[in-house]
C-alpha cells in the first residue's frame, strides 16, 4: 500500500459499507462494546405503548413516564439551528445543509425526536432518517452517509424514552432495524436497556488543532508524512479551493477515477452539487494541479462547531508519487487552523484494518471508538455472499465509467 493510498483506501472502506452492506462482520463485539454489555441480562425497559397513528411510520408521539416523545422536522423547526449551534456534540451532520442535501438528492425526509413540547425550547433531540426502500428494505437510520450522529442531550432518561419509542415504533410496524452511530460510549448503556447491540465498530481519528501549527506539523511521522508534504511543496504544484462548477467537475473526474479503480461507484453528481448548494461556506473543494489543467488530486471537507471533516476524495494514479493526498490534506489542516478551528477530523476506519489505522496513527495518534448499535442486531453475512459482493466489485471496476455512474445514480439511495 502506498503512503497516500490508506486515506483513499478509507472513502472507500465507507463506499464499500455503504453500497455493498457489511461484509465481513466481526463474529463477536469489541471490547470496547462488550464492556457495555456486561448488563445485557438485567430486564429490558418496559416498552412504551402504541400512540395512535399521526405520519410516517414511526408515531409522531410516544408516551412513556415522565417523557412524551415527539417528533419534528428540523428543515421547518424555526428553534433546530439554534438549538445546534449552540450543542457541544453537534456536528456537521446535524446542520440543516446537510439534511437538505440528503433531501434534494435521496428523498430522505429527516425527523428528530425529542421531549421538548412543540412552544418550548429545545433541551434534547436524536436525529433520524426513516428509509423506504423496495430493494433494502424499511428501517431508520441514525444518519444516512454521515460517520456519526450523536443524539443532542445532557438526559440519559430522555435518550431512553426515545430509544424506547423508537424500538415499539419498529416492532409495530415491522421495520428492519434501527441503527445508532455514537461518537462515545456515553449513551451505550441507554441503547442496551432498549434491545440494541453493536453491530460494526470503528476508530475515528481526529488530529487536535489547538496546539501550534508548528507544533502539529512536528507531531507528524517524519518519513510517511512530512517528507511527502515537503517533496508535493518543491513541485509547485498549482493549489485552487472554492465551490465554483468547474472544481466540482474536476473533482468528480477524479473520485470517479479513483472508485474506478477500487469497483465502488461514485455518488450521484447531484449529491454533490447539493451538498456545496445548500451546506455554502460549510462546505469547501481543494485541489491540487500539476500544471494549467492536470487535475492531480482532489478533496472535500466540511466544518461546523469548530471541527474539520475530510469527508472524500480523488486522486490520479500517474501524480500519487508526487504526495499531492498528504498535501491536500495539510493544506486543509492549516486553512481549518486559521478559521479557529479545535479539531480536523479524518474520518473512521474498521477496527480488523490494521494497516489503515496505522497509518492514520502518523497523523493523529490517539483515535477515539465509533460504535454503530442496530436494533435488532445483525445476523453475520456468510461467505457466498461475500464471494457475491467481490465478484460485484470485480465487475464494477471493468466496467466503462456511464455504467459505473449510472449505478450510482440507481442505487445509493437504496443502501443508506
Amino acid at each position: 500500500m502506498t503512503q497516500e493510498q490508506p486515506f483513499i483506501e478509507d472513502s472507500f472502506d465507507r463506499a464499500r459499507r455503504e453500497f455493498f452492506g457489511t461484509v465481513k462482520t466481526t463474529p463477536a463485539p469489541s471490547a470496547f462494546a462488550a464492556e457495555y454489555l456486561k448488563p445485557r441480562n438485567a430486564p429490558l425497559a418496559r416498552k412504551v405503548a402504541a400512540p395512535s397513528p399521526r405520519r410516517g411510520w414511526v408515531n409522531s408521539v410516544a408516551r412513556s413516564s415522565p417523557h412524551v416523545v415527539s417528533a419534528i422536522d428540523p428543515l421547518q423547526d424555526s428553534r433546530w439551528s439554534g438549538f445546534i449551534a449552540n450543542h457541544p456534540r453537534a456536528s456537521v451532520f446535524h446542520t440543516p445543509g446537510w439534511l437538505e442535501a440528503l433531501r434534494r438528492t435521496y428523498g430522505f425526509k429527516p425527523e428528530a425526536y425529542t421531549t421538548s413540547e412543540s412552544t418550548d425550547v429545545l433541551t434534547d433531540a436524536f436525529l433520524f432518517v426513516p428509509i423506504r426502500s423496495w430493494l433494502t428494505g424499511r428501517r431508520i437510520v441514525s444518519l444516512p452517509f454521515s460517520d456519526h450522529c450523536a443524539p443532542l442531550s445532557s438526559s440519559p432518561e430522555a435518550v431512553t424514552s426515545i430509544l424506547r419509542h423508537l424500538r415499539t415504533a419498529l416492532d409495530r410496524d415491522k421495520l428492519k432495524y434501527v441503527e445508532l452511530r455514537l461518537a462515545d460510549a456515553e449513551f451505550a448503556s441507554q441503547a442496551i436497556r432498549c434491545g440494541f447491540e453493536p453491530a460494526r465498530s470503528y476508530y475515528l481519528h481526529r488530529v487536535d488543532l489547538r496546539p501550534s501549527l508548528d507544533n502539529i506539523f512536528r507531531s507528524l511521522d517524519k518519513d510517511s508524512v512530512q517528507r511527502r508534504i515537503r517533496r508535493a511543496e518543491r513541485e509547485k504544484l498549482i493549489e485552487k479551493c472554492g465551490r465554483s462548477e468547474e472544481l466540482l467537475r474536476g473533482f468528480y473526474k477524479l473520485l470517479v477515477m479513483t472508485r474506478k479503480r477500487h469497483g465502488v461507484p461514485p455518488q450521484p453528481y447531484s449529491w454533490f452539487r447539493n451538498v456545496l448548494d445548500c451546506m455554502g461556506d460549510l462546505a469547501e473543494i481543494r485541489m491540487v494541479c500539476a500544471g494549467k489543467d492536470a487535475a492531480a488530486a482532489a478533496i472535500l471537507t466540511l466544518r461546523f462547531n469548530g471541527s474539520v471533516v475530510y469527508k472524500y476524495g480523488g486522486y490520479d494514479e500517474k501524480f500519487k508519487h508526487l504526495g499531492v493526498m498528504p498535501l491536500l490534506l495539510w493544506r486543509a489542516i492549516e486553512n481549518a487552523k486559521a478559521k479557529g478551528a479545535t479539531e480536523f477530523d479524518l474520518g473512521r476506519s474498521d477496527e480488523n484494518d490494521a494497516g489503515l489505522v496505522a497509518f492514520k496513527g502518523k497523523w493523529a495518534k490517539d483515535p477515539s471508538r465509533l460504535v454503530y448499535w442496530r436494533y435488532p442486531a445483525r445476523p453475520l453475512s456468510s461467505s457466498a455472499e461475500d464471494w457475491k459482493l467481490t465478484g460485484a466489485q470485480l465487475l464494477f471496476a471493468r466496467s466503462p465509467t456511464s455504467v459505473l455512474t449510472a449505478a450510482g445514480r440507481m442505487l445509493y439511495r437504496h443502501i443508506a
